[in-house]
């Protein structure tokens, strides 16, 4: 049965986290796992504003108490990755990535996550890989042609990295800035290319 109070504090708790208010959202979490200790938004939401503060060891908490009410669930699970990812723990990460995609194999969010990680863990060819999939759903979503393109300029293909930034600009202005400030293409500073697609 749906609760009408726990309904319109959940729908603050909302609003003030949509609005970066991080700290006051947890407030209106907390009043309500006062009165319910298992509600899953709340305890998902609550993890969510936390990991947002950089308190990871309470945002995990509160999804591992989520996860023994409902093991399988996807945004809490989804999370969890991206709490392990922001710390460095990226095994972890990439073991429930794993798990998920098991039954999961085309969720594109899971992907996004899993083609990160395996950038950050030096295994560029296993995360253009899964760039790929992504892309075969969504031909034009630049922040996977941007990444793919960050994992081709790790491996030294500039044509196709050069090819991949170009396409990925063309989406958005903003991937001029980002390659900019990216490491990924410090070895093509003095392309020419390279310097007429960023300016």
């Amino acid at each position: 049965m749906s609760n009408p109070k726990i309904n319109s504090l959940l729908d603050e708790g909302n609003r003030l986290f949509l609005q970066k208010k991080f700290q006051q959202a947890i407030t209106y979490y907390d009043k309500i796992l006062d009165e319910d200790p298992k509600n899953i938004s709340s305890l998902n939401n609550k993890g969510y504003a936390l990991s947002k503060l950089k308190d990871f060891t309470n945002a995990m908490k509160c999804y591992e108490i989520a996860l023994r009410i409902r093991p399988n669930d996807l945004s809490i699970l989804i999370n969890k990755i991206s709490s392990f990812r922001k710390q460095g723990n990226l095994i972890e990460a990439l073991t429930i990535c794993d798990n998920i995609l098991k039954n999961n194999s085309n969720y594109n969010v899971v992907l996004y996550h899993k083609e990160r990680i395996l950038f950050s863990m030096k295994k560029f060819n296993e995360s253009i890989s899964c760039c790929n999939l992504i892309l075969a759903d969504y031909p034009d979503n630049g922040d996977v042609i941007f990444d793919k393109a960050s994992n081709f300029a790790m491996l030294s293909n500039f044509d196709n990295a050069l090819n991949l930034l170009e396409h990925s600009i063309a989406q958005g202005t903003q991937y001029k800035i980002k390659a900019k400030n990216s490491k990924s293409f410090k070895n093509l500073s003095s392309n020419t290319r390279f310097q007429n697609l960023i300016s």
